[in-house]
Order: structure tokens, then sequence, then C-alpha cells
């Protein structure tokens, strides 16, 4: 098993093989593209042999209740049923290449805070209709072979004990027979309870509750051998499935990065990016013209968020790098402000021997020790090195690491430097202790929140001049400090960066001095890996400090700009108003920098729509008053209104509404035809689609149902269908998307216990975004229906 929402690591942490890394899930799920889909999982099952991986650990389709979670750039959509059409047909493709997945994480995974404890409460209708429909569309569509249970609790029980979801929805009424794995190590709380709700598989690593402890459960007759039989098979089940990949046990790790594969990782990037704004018609911008780059994120390659989901890619490209490779009236660079949460990594900014890199070599004996016996030597260009699964048949309980490399800084000037872990550490310069991170431990969000705040301290550094930089660590167990309701892996981490001092108002002036020189701007902003992560939810929508000043500044003195905003989830802009030109480009994967510059420069005409509603400010998202837990519980008392459900009910205006994107070109909808047959369940809805700009381009068609006067209060409407075409320039396409009127007009009635059909008028509403001009139509179902398969 790999971890595999946006890439295959494989089955190594640390140390990994370099891999193909996709942008993010909410970047794919800007494309609304589902044959994009299976071609994305066609590319990760080759990774995935490559790796020597019979079963990718994703997608993952958890909701994004609202825009703070940690891990909701991983997930696709807030809408379930694009999350799970896109997750079905990752699957697929996936299959196609004899690759299995393990859908994850069944279910209510929608935020980091207490994920191991938290209790979730939540109606059985929201239940139903928002957070389960994704798996439910997505098993439907893709069959995954497995799937992944969640950490946290549904309505009083452990999602690992949760017979309920497990058995009687899972397996009895979808009808799946696949393999349910707890989620990594620490998903499985109990041994029977697990077992008899149908839990197959505790998430090698090793087991803590099976063994032993499920033989005296047998014993015991808490067990009966005829459940036990029933995870035996569906393991069984499952290896033998994956063995007709033909991939050997304990096979070789490879990097692949074939040409198509960047060709394909470059659309992709190219393809989520979604134009939200383009007065005047700001861009596209010439490449012949020269261009001022400024901002945080130019200078970065922004390609993943943090945790699990993230991978040693095999290269990557920052904005910068993307303009610079296509324009060719020059390009000048200001940063402007920082972006960072910790101090920037300086892994690549190291050498050892003359080349790239720095020495990490492991020791039994602690710092102190004056004859210490060398375990190993490694050079590594990474500073975040996280030893989850790291292994050395000499290795003792406790051990110990030191880094070391030189750092030769290009500019004069002060220096800060950081260092966090998970275990004991300290920052040398020379010899000479600048950061001591060992007593009175700050807890923070590194290493997945087992991690320690990141400590720092300051030296003046002369340009040209070598520096010896030395971080002696010593593993989890030499510290006394542990996070409660966070995940504990074991050996522990090292985190070291540092970088020049900057007087942000300086900074900032520098920016705006450079922006008035010439006649066309781009901002990169925006968060990463340290501020979106597994482990950690934010606590605002906030860009970094000074972001917003150094934005709305360079805006005033010249207007002819672009802002580029790169983050999983949504970011607040208070300088919306003012911007010409907004990019909102995710976490872009290996060629998200050649992506970004794609669009820029109009090699590719943008079609992203967005799979989130992005709010004005925090306080008017649906979860402002239930997003953390409290008292180990969090109520989902948006029920399910969420997204632009919540929205549209309450009528209150977002800054960007879900599904809105705009091109280089113009789109227009005409001629609405609906074929709804007597006694027919599937309507068919067409309309024609044409393309009245000077551009050849794509576009989304969405399509709504909105029940007219439902017995119960329901969204105004909901997503039920989609279609993405290529159109040229002055033709027309005629679209077509099915609609199956039993299951895409129900709702779950709690009294019942079944899915419900109410007879009545259903308008459906076809447009290009959920909000804006719509095509509509209307259709009748005659007669009430209940149903549960």
């Amino acid at each position: 098993m790999s971890d595999g929402p946006n890439g295959i690591r494989g089955t190594k942490f640390f140390g990994s093989v370099p891999s193909a890394c996709l942008p993010c899930g909410t970047a794919i799920g800007a494309t609304f593209d589902s044959d994009l889909a299976v071609k994305i999982g066609h590319l990760l099952g080759d990774e995935a042999r490559a790796k020597g991986a019979h079963v990718v650990l994703g997608p993952t389709i958890n909701i994004q209740r609202g825009p703070l979670g940690g891990r909701g750039f991983e997930s696709y959509s807030e809408d379930p049923l694009l999350s799970g059409v896109l997750a079905g047909n990752y699957i697929k493709g996936l299959r196609e290449m004899g690759i299995n997945a393990a859908l994850k994480h069944l279910v209510c995974n929608d935020q980091e805070h207490e994920r191991m404890a938290v209790n979730t409460i939540i109606t059985q209708r929201a239940l139903r209709e928002i957070y389960l429909l994704p798996f439910m569309i997505a098993t439907r569509l893709g069959k995954p072979a497995a799937m992944m249970t969640a950490y946290n609790q549904v309505n009083g029980l452990h999602v690992a004990e949760h017979r309920s979801i497990l058995r009687d929805i899972v397996r009895n009424e979808w009808k799946w027979d696949g393999l349910f794995v707890s989620d990594c190590r620490f998903g499985t709380y109990s041994t029977s309870e697990a077992v008899n709700a149908g839990l197959d598989l505790e998430m090698p690593g090793p087991s803590r509750w099976r063994g032993s402890a499920l033989v005296h459960a047998v014993s015991a007759n808490k067990v009966l051998v005829s459940e036990l039989n029933d995870r035996v098979r569906a393991v069984l089940k499952l290896v033998k499935d994956s063995s007709k990949a033909g991939i050997p046990e304990n096979a070789p790790e490879l990097e692949l990065n074939r040409p198509a594969d960047q060709r394909l990782l470059r659309r992709v990037a190219a393809e989520s990016i979604v134009l939200l704004k383009n007065q005047d018609n700001v861009l596209p911008f010439s490449h012949e013209r020269r261009i001022a780059v400024i901002g945080p994120n130019a200078k970065v390659a922004t390609y993943c968020g943090g945790g699990s989901a993230s991978l040693n890619a095999y290269s990557t490209t920052t904005p910068l790098e993307g303009i610079q490779a296509l324009a060719t009236g020059g390009v000048d660079f200001a940063q402007g402000a920082y972006g960072h949460q910790m101090l920037p990594q300086l892994g690549k900014d190291l050498t050892t021997n003359g080349k790239p890199g720095f020495a990490l070599r492991f020791f039994n004996d602690p710092p102190t020790c004056t004859k210490r016996y060398l375990l190993e030597e490694r050079i590594l260009d990474d500073s975040n090195i996280f030893f989850l699964d790291y292994d050395h048949p000499d290795l003792k309980e406790i051990w110990y690491a030191e880094a070391e490399g030189y750092f030769t800084p290009a500019e004069s000037g002060v220096y800060d430097f950081g260092l966090c872990v998970q275990g004991t550490g300290r920052l040398y310069i020379d010899g000479d202790l600048l950061i001591e991170n060992v007593e009175n431990q700050r807890p923070g969000p590194s290493f997945l929140g087992s991690g320690t705040l990141e400590e720092t301290g300051a030296k003046e550094l002369v340009a040209s001049q070598s520096y010896r930089l030395t971080v002696q660590w010593g593993c989890a167990k030499t510290s006394t400090r542990k996070t409660p309701g966070t995940v504990d892996f074991g050996h522990g981490g090292l985190r070291f960066g540092g970088c020049l001092r900057i007087d942000p108002d300086e900074a900032i002036a520098a920016a705006v001095r450079l922006a008035r020189t010439v006649d066309q701007v781009v901002i990169c902003a925006g968060l990463g890996p340290e501020w979106e992560s597994e482990g950690d939810d934010r606590v605002s929508m906030d860009l970094p400090p000074n972001t917003d000043k150094l934005i709305a500044q360079v805006l005033e003195a010249n207007p002819n700009t672009a802002v580029i905003v790169q983050s999983g989830t949504p970011v607040a802009m208070p300088w919306s108003g003012k911007a010409k030109a907004i990019l909102h480009a995710w976490y872009g994967g290996n060629e998200g920098g050649n992506g970004i510059a794609d669009v820029l420069f109009g090699q590719v005409n943008p079609s992203g729509k967005l799979p989130l509603t992005f709010p004005r400010r925090l306080k008017d998202n649906p979860t402002y008053l239930n997003y953390r837990s409290e008292g180990g519980r969090v109520l989902y008392g948006e029920d399910v209104y969420v997204g632009y459900r919540y929205y549209e009910q309450t009528e209150l205006s977002p800054l960007f509404p879900f599904g809105h994107g705009l091109s280089y070109t113009t789109f227009s909808l005409s001629n609405l035809q609906l074929d709804l047959k007597s006694g027919d369940d599937q309507l068919t809805a067409r309309c024609t689609l044409t393309n009245t700009g000077l551009r050849a381009g794509a576009e989304v068609v969405q399509v709504y149902i909105e029940p007219v006067s439902p017995p119960i209060r329901r969204p105004v409407k909901e997503l039920k269908g989609f279609a993405k075409r290529y159109v040229e320039p002055g033709q027309s396409v005629d679209v077509e998307v099915l609609i199956d009127m039993l299951r895409d007009t129900s709702y779950w009635a709690e009294l019942s216990g079944k899915w419900c059909s109410h007879a009545g008028t259903y308008n459906v509403v076809v447009g290009t975004s959920s909000a804006g001009e719509h095509l509509s139509g209307s259709v009748r179902s005659t007669k009430t229906r209940y149903w549960s398969v």
C-alpha cells in the first residue's frame, strides 16, 4: 500500500524515491473533467507499479464543510456529486492499469482538531446526503477494492467500530464487497468491537489490537470464528485481486518521469487554474513585453500541501521559472514579502564536499559521547526530515542524528534560522550554538501535530563566505513533551530553515517601485504546506502577514496587475475589488509553475471552475459557529446546507460562487431540451454550447435540480450533472447530460430510513456556474417512491 491522493510515494516515507506529483485534490476538482480523472488514474497506476505498490491509499473524498480544514486541499469538492464522480473515474483509471484503490476517509474526517477523539454529531439526513453520498457514487462508478475508515467518531462510535456504517450501509445497502482498512497505525481502537463491526484489516505498522489480543477475544467468544473468517476472506480477496497486477513483493522502487507524464501533469496544472476575475481583459499578458514578478510565492515551488499527501517530486517549477521560460521581453523580480509560516527549508541551499545537499549521519550515541559509532551516512537536500519508517539493523530504542552542510549566502545581512523537532535538537553555525530546542518545548503543528513550534535564532553573515551549519538531533524518546490528541508516529523528525531578514516596509516599497517601471505585473501569493497540512487546521482565512498590504500597494501603483493565489482552500481577498485580474492556481504539482505561465500568457485558455465556494470573510461560512471540536465533540449544525447550498438558502453573497470560472473567450448556452419518457427514470438534458469569442476554449455545462414546493426544507438547488466541452471560436456543440430522476431528485427521509423521490415538479437549471444566468425547464415526477439500493 502507498499513499496516493496526488501521487505515489512508494513504500517509504523517509528516503522515498522521487515520484510524479499531481496538483492537489481541489485542483483536480476544479477541472470538472471526468475523462481527465481517468487519465490521472492511468498515470498513477503506472507510478504505483514503478513503486511496487498494489494498492493506492486514495482518492480522498471528504467534504470541505468550512474553509479552514488542514486537509481540505486533499479532497475534491464541497459538493458530493462532483467529488464522487471524479473519484469514481480516478479509481476506474487505476483499475484499468491493474492497481487497486482504497477510497478514504470514511466518513466525516473533515477537520484535524482532535481528529482521533472527536465525536461528530450529525443528522442521518446530512450524513447520507452530503458526507456518505460521494463514497456511494464513487463505489458505484469505480468499484474500489478497499475503503479506509476515518480516525474520528460519528454519533458516538469510532468509524472503525461503526457497524451501522460499515455493515448496514456500505456492505448491505450498497452491496460493496471490498476490504475495510483502518487509518494509519492509530485508526483502530479495539479488538472485538472493530472485528465484529466489520473492520477487516488494522493498518499495518505493526498491529496493536490484533495478534495475541485477537486470539484471546476468539477464545473468550468475544469474536466468533465465523466473524474472523469473514475478515480473513476479505484480506485474502484483496491479496488475490492485487496479485493480478503481477507486481512482485519487495519490488524495487523506480523512477518513471516520462515526457508524456510531464505533459499530462502540465495539462492538469493549467486546466485546474480558475480565472476568478478579468476586468478589461487584462489577461492574457504579452510574453513580448517586460513583466515584473512580485511576491512570496514567486520563487517557491508550492506544489503540494503538507502531511501524508506530500511527496518527494521528480522536479518542481516555480512560477518565476515558468514565466521566465516563456517571456521574451524581460522578467524582473521583487520579493515584496515573505509568505512562510516556518523559515524556508535550507537543504537545497547547502553543500557538502562541494556538492549540493548536506550529510545526515546516524548514531546510537549522544553528541556528548567522545567516541560515537557511525551507523550510516546519507546525503540529502530536504531539510524537513520525518523518520516515520526509518530503520537500521543496529538501531537502538534511543538514537541520534546529525545534519551538517555549508551555507554560502548570496547577500550580506542578518539571517534568521529556525529549528522545529519531534524529539530534541540544537542548531550550530560554525560550532556556535544558535538555537536550542530541548527544554521547555512548545507544542506546534510540525510532524502532523506531534512536533514543536519553530525556535529561532539570528546571525549576521557575509556574502560569498561559507558557514558550517550543524543540527544535532535526538529521537522522539529523548523528549518528555507529548501533545494530547495527536498521532505520535514514533521516531520523530527535524526541520531546519533560514533566510535573509528583510524589512517588510522596505520590501514592499521596492516592489512598488518595480511595479511602476513595467507595463504588466504578476503577484504570486498564497499559502503552502506549512499553512495547510494534515495534523492542524488553519485558524483564519488570511494570507500570511504583509501579503495583503503588498498586493494592495502594488495594485495602486500599477492597475495592469494580475494576482495569482496558490492555496488548496479559500483565502480572504480584501483587495479583490481593486484587482482587475485574479487567478486561483491551487497547489500545482510538478508542473505548477509551467501551468501558471501557460495560462498567464494565453498558451492555455483557462477552464477551471471553483469546486468550493469562496466566502468574503470567515464569519460568512456555514461552519463559523461550530467548526472546531469542543469538549470532544463537533456539531454539524449546518446540516445539509454545506457550501453553495448554504449561501443560496441564506441569500448571502459569497466572494466567488461554486462553479465559477472565466475564460479568455466567451460562451453562450441555448436551446435547452428536456427528454423524459413516460415510465423512464433517465432524463436527458440537452443544450447548445456556442463559443462566441475569438479564442478556442473549454466550458463546463452544469446541471442543477431545483425542487418546486418540496414536502420538507431542501437546498434551493443541487448539482446533479456536468459536462466539459472544447469549442473552437464561432462554433457550437450539442451537449447532453444524463440525469437519474429517481436518485437525483431524492432526499433522505429520516422517519422511513430510506431515500425518497417525492412526486412533484422539478426545475432543471443549466448554466456555467451555480450563480448567474441559467437556462431553465421543468419536469414532473408523478409518483412518490422510496428506495435504499
